[in-house]
């Protein structure tokens, strides 16, 4: 939006122009309340909906989910690439491991049903829908030493932010470090290994792909939208990310995968929960399920 000098050359003015914004929606902020999402998914109603947002290219974004929450990412013109980091809230030093989610379920190319475990053997997330296929556990994030060879710079503030330092400000906000960040997970950009063993970038799918998750345990969750380190593209060219979330504790319930991996960490995830029920229902109530 182009904004004239005349409405922002006194405080009073800039304070004017600024209150008439309310209520706009833009693509690259958050909607605030989420139900005030102007199209919520098939079946959904507003009210159900905790984070509704659209994340540029080479932004981030972060947010505590709690359990039973379904999150949907899509990649809106087909250039998105969501770099995700999980971490239980209430044990932030359980997190998010990509080895054990690709080792555990014998599977490193991630589809419905798919686990996203902790070190802990706990299911932090599972794959619940994918449009895409188009997914990544080798690669991890970009780094500014990467982003700056290739493309000539890699800051947080620049033309091409690099993953790992949009990562490290998002995780800043949740009393995490640089430290904290193990290796990522990247949604919409996928990778294929060779029969020699080479990584080969199988690129998007295309428009308007989607995933969705569905949270097992309380957690934080960090996203940022950069290029994928194989990104054939010679230019920064990610573009933006679409992210919804909504209630949904009925979906524990009907779980899409019965491999006894699977099956356990479960149970695992199961029993981590109910040992600390007494302490949520007192927090939040009898609700709490």
């Amino acid at each position: 939006m182009t904004t004239s000098s005349t409405q922002t050359d006194t405080t009073a003015a800039a304070r004017d122009h600024a209150r008439s914004q309310a209520g706009a929606i833009t693509n690259a902020m958050p909607v605030l309340p989420a139900s005030h999402w102007p199209a919520s998914p098939a079946g959904i109603d507003a009210d159900r909906l905790t984070w509704a947002e659209t994340v540029p290219g080479g932004r981030y974004t972060s947010k505590v989910l709690a359990r039973g929450t379904r999150i949907r990412l899509r990649d809106i013109d087909g250039s998105a690439c969501a770099n995700l980091l999980l971490y239980r809230t209430d044990a932030p030093h359980e997190r998010l491991n990509i080895a054990d989610t690709v080792k555990v379920p014998w599977q490193a190319y991630l589809s419905v049903g798919h686990p996203l475990l902790s070190d802990q053997g706990r299911v932090l997330a599972t794959v619940v829908a994918d449009t895409s296929g188009h997914h990544d556990a080798f690669c991890g994030s970009t780094s500014l030493a990467t982003n700056t060879a290739k493309y000539g710079e890699g800051s947080v503030h620049s033309d091409a932010p690099a993953g790992r330092e949009l990562l490290t400000l998002a995780a800043a906000k949740h009393g995490l470090t640089a430290r904290d960040l193990p290796p990522v997970l990247t949604f919409f950009h996928g990778v294929r290994v060779e029969p020699d063993g080479a990584l080969v970038s199988t690129g998007n799918a295309g428009a308007g792909r989607e995933l969705e998750l569905l949270i097992h345990l309380p957690v934080i969750v960090l996203i940022a939208n950069t290029a994928h380190p194989l990104d054939p593209e010679p230019t920064f060219s990610t573009t933006a990310l679409e992210v919804l979330a909504w209630a949904a504790p009925a979906d524990l319930e009907s779980l899409p995968n019965n491999d006894p991996e699977y099956l356990r960490a479960v149970l695992n995830t199961e029993d981590a929960w109910n040992a600390v029920m007494p302490v949520n229902e007192a927090q939040f109530g009898r609700d709490v399920k």
